[in-house]
């Protein structure tokens, strides 16, 4: 089974709404037609998860420790604290740690029991993260995982595996990559993806996403 599903969702060859979105769609329909759901209750909800929940708030997190070494230590050593200054805190996201990616070193953070997973700094987990074969092999085989990832690293960088739980959830910070020196905090934002901070990805390359 992959391990990794099209992030894309909709198959461009036949619409742009995929499958998936078709059945939420109509699933909310009958809510709302039942009265179960409130229509603006549920904007609401979407709203909170797609603004002020979810991988953007982990990306400011990153960006501000790439540019700030004070803040970059404050989360490495305390990292519920450091997380929550700037604002981000919430359900699952109690008690965090922070690890960090370095050319030695490479983090991957699993949930071997079920799926816990840091909300408040990268919103809901994906399916494959919830999935029994990453459950499994994340821990078995990390570097067969991250290859399916699209990630081959050099065989002398030693791969961590941390596994969440109830009680700690961890944050990947990836490598600042090259050539970024001259981004703001913005910009470098935009470079740090949900799967580099769970550690099945890299962050962008500069060149991979506009400054406009």
């Amino acid at each position: 089974m992959p391990l990794r599903a099209d992030d894309t969702g909709a198959d461009a060859g036949h619409s742009e709404i995929g499958d998936m979105d078709l059945r939420v769609r109509a699933l909310q329909s009958v809510l709302v037609e039942k009265g179960y759901v409130e229509p603006a209750a549920l904007d609401e909800l979407i709203e909170t998860y797609e603004t002020r929940i979810g991988p953007r708030n982990g990306a400011r997190v990153v960006a501000r420790a790439w540019i700030d070494p004070t803040y970059r230590d404050w989360l490495l050593s305390d990292a519920t604290a450091a997380i929550a200054w700037l604002g981000y805190m919430g359900r699952q996201s109690e008690h965090m740690v922070a690890v960090e990616n370095t050319p030695a070193h490479h983090n991957l953070v699993v949930c071997t029991l079920c799926s816990c997973y840091p909300w408040a700094v990268l919103g809901l987990p994906p399916t494959w993260y919830k999935s029994a074969p990453y459950r499994s092999r994340a821990v078995r085989d990390p570097r067969g995982v991250l290859a399916e990832f699209g990630v081959t690293l050099p065989l002398q960088t030693q791969i961590r595996v941390w596994d969440s739980t109830a009680e700690v959830r961890y944050l990947v910070v990836p490598m600042r990559p090259a050539g970024s020196e001259d981004l703001d905090e913005d910009h470098l934002a935009a470079l740090v993806t949900r799967d580099s901070m769970i550690g099945t990805g890299l962050a962008r390359q500069p060149g991979s996403v506009s400054r406009a």
